[in-house]
C-alpha cells in the first residue's frame, strides 16, 4: 500500500511584484514540488507568481490542484490545464477546498489576497482547529514589515508569544524544501 500523496498550498500573488526574485522564487517551487511527487494547491489564475509556480510545476509533470470562484475566471485567467480545476461560488469556499486539499501551506509574496489567506490559516492554527505548517517564503525580505507587525502585535498584548510559533520563515527554496520536506515525511 502506497502513502498518500502529499499536498501543499501555495498562496501567491498574482502579479508578478517588483522583484524578478519573486518570479524565479515562484517556478522553482513549482518545479520542486514536482520533483517531490507532491500536489500544487493554489489559487487556479494563470497570472502573476500563481501562473509561474502552476506552470512550472506542469512542465516538470507535477500533479495540480487549482481552485478559483466564479468571478474570477475571466481577471485571474483560469489555469485549465491543470490535473484538477474547481470552480467554487465564493472566495471563503475557495479558501476552505485549498486548506482541506492541503497538508502544509506555503505563502510567496502577494498582496492583500495573499494576507487575507495568511492570516486566515494563522487564526485557525492559532484556535487549535490545525496543526499543518504555515511557512512564509521571505525572498529578499518581502515578509520581513509581516513579521515585524506579528512581533509587535504579541509585544502589545493581542497574541500570546506562541503565535510566532505556527509560523515557519524560510529565506529560499532549499530551506523551504527542507521543512517541508521534514513536516510531510
Amino acid at each position: 500500500m502506497t502513502a498518500p500523496q502529499s499536498s501543499v498550498c501555495v498562496f501567491c500573488g498574482a502579479r508578478f511584484g517588483a522583484d524578478p526574485a519573486y518570479a524565479t522564487a515562484a517556478e522553482t517551487l513549482g518545479t520542486a514540488l514536482a520533483a517531490e511527487g507532491w500536489q500544487l494547491v493554489y489559487g487556479a489564475g494563470d497570472i502573476g507568481l500563481m501562473g509561474a509556480v502552476a506552470r512550472a510545476a506542469v512542465a516538470a509533470g507535477g500533479d495540480t490542484l487549482g481552485v478559483i470562484p466564479v468571478h474570477l475566471l475571466e481577471r485571474e485567467a483560469g489555469k485549465r490545464d491543470l490535473a484538477r480545476f474547481v470552480v467554487t461560488e465564493t472566495m471563503h469556499e475557495r479558501k476552505k477546498v485549498m486548506f482541506m486539499n492541503s497538508h502544509a501551506i506555503v505563502v510567496l509574496p502577494g498582496g492583500a489576497g495573499s494576507l487575507d489567506e495568511f492570516f486566515e490559516v494563522l487564526t485557525w492554527r492559532q484556535l487549535g482547529l490545525h496543526d499543518k505548517p504555515v511557512v512564509l517564503l521571505n525572498t529578499n525580505g518581502y515578509w520581513d514589515p509581516l513579521i515585524g507587525l506579528i512581533d509587535h502585535v504579541i509585544g502589545a498584548g493581542f497574541a500570546e508569544a506562541t503565535l510566532r510559533d505556527y509560523i515557519t520563515v524560510v529565506p529560499d527554496i532549499d530551506a523551504l524544501m527542507a521543512r517541508l520536506r521534514a513536516a510531510l515525511s
